[in-house]
């Protein structure tokens, strides 16, 4: 479960890694005039290039990340307390990773069970 995130965070690591990805190919790509003198212009200018690529990918896929995230469903997890966004029927707990639902076929416990532990506690 270590390896499991919301959907919003998933996307936000997409776009983190496309970042590094471009800025990598770019830091690459110019050192490649450094190692090879005049042919690595070649190598400079493709490596900005794709480079460039991957840093706008990854503006794209932050402010997708952004627009869905001004749209997502606000709960409160049961597990942690904390208000966390969802996206879709199901989704994970942005700080504790617990799987949220808001549709009840899929739910294990109703709210009606839910309200009544927490009055117990």
């Amino acid at each position: 479960m270590i390896f499991k995130s919301a959907k919003i965070n998933a996307f936000r690591t997409w776009g983190l890694l496309l970042t590094m990805l471009g800025m990598g190919l770019m830091i690459l790509g110019t050192a490649g005039i450094v190692f090879w003198g005049q042919t690595g212009k070649i190598v400079a200018g493709i490596g900005l290039v794709i480079g460039l690529v991957s840093m706008m990918a990854s503006l794209a896929i932050y402010f997708w990340a952004g627009m869905l995230s001004t749209s997502a469903v606000q709960v409160e997890c049961p597990e942690c307390r904390k208000l966390t966004k969802m996206l879709g029927k199901t989704d994970r707990c942005m700080f504790c990773h617990t799987i949220l639902t808001l549709d009840p076929e899929l739910a294990t416990i109703t709210s009606e069970q839910l309200k009544s532990e927490q009055v117990k506690r």
